[in-house]
């Protein structure tokens, strides 16, 4: 994609849905920080499942470090890796609460500092919680990056910095959530809607077949 279709790119997403937001469930940073942690390798609609009744209950590092790892385990055994996602929390919690006073660090050297946090989740972190114009690189926009165009690369990394340089400014706050529902919804794996894809014009892979 050349920077003119880059930009149209960014401005159809933005027109069709001007104020994206996460559709992982969350009232504050920590809940965001949690939901984030347990959605690796599963769905946000499972994760809000679980979380819709774990959240109730303990909804804070000390309420969840309280819990127990049994019993945080028996709230989210619905979501796959269940048992080193609840180890990995319980760890966060003790750690948020003994180094960080129990809040959220914005730091992303802190949060990647984390059990069960990597870059990914502290990307997602910064941005929807802090408004940092960061690029988490999951499966979805891994997948629209290379297929589209917008910004190839091998790995998750390569193409994150791909993203950061290629985006224009205005939109980077608000691209990785435009990106994310992009592939989810549209620019999907085992086939791709294209008939109904609004840039299918800018799109290397919608050019090709017009």
């Amino acid at each position: 994609m050349k920077p003119q279709q880059i930009g149209e790119f960014f401005a159809i997403l933005k027109q069709a849905n001007p104020a994206p937001q996460t559709e992982l469930e969350y009232a504050s940073v920590f809940e965001l920080l949690a939901a984030v942690l347990l959605s690796a390798q599963a769905t946000d609609v499972g994760v809000n499942k679980a979380t819709r009744k774990l959240f109730p209950i303990a909804n804070t590092p000390a309420q969840i470090l309280a819990l127990g790892e049994q019993r945080l385990a028996d709230y989210i055994k619905t979501i796959g890796l269940f048992r080193t996602k609840a180890k990995n929390l319980i760890a966060t919690c003790r750690i948020l609460l003994e180094q960080h006073g129990g809040q959220v660090p914005r730091s992303r050297e802190a949060l990647e500092a984390l059990p069960g946090v990597g870059r990914k989740t502290a990307n997602v972190v910064l941005n929807v919680a802090f408004g940092e114009p960061t690029m988490a690189v999951d499966t979805h926009i891994f997948r629209v990056s290379n297929i589209t165009g917008l910004a190839p690369g091998k790995t998750p990394l390569a193409v994150e910095h791909g993203l950061l340089a290629r985006v224009p400014p205005q939109y980077l706050v608000d691209a990785h959530h435009w990106l994310i529902l992009h592939g989810r919804y549209v620019c999907q794996a085992r086939r791709p809607r294209c008939e109904s894809c609004l840039v299918r014009a800018q799109c290397d892979h919608g050019r090709r077949l017009q």
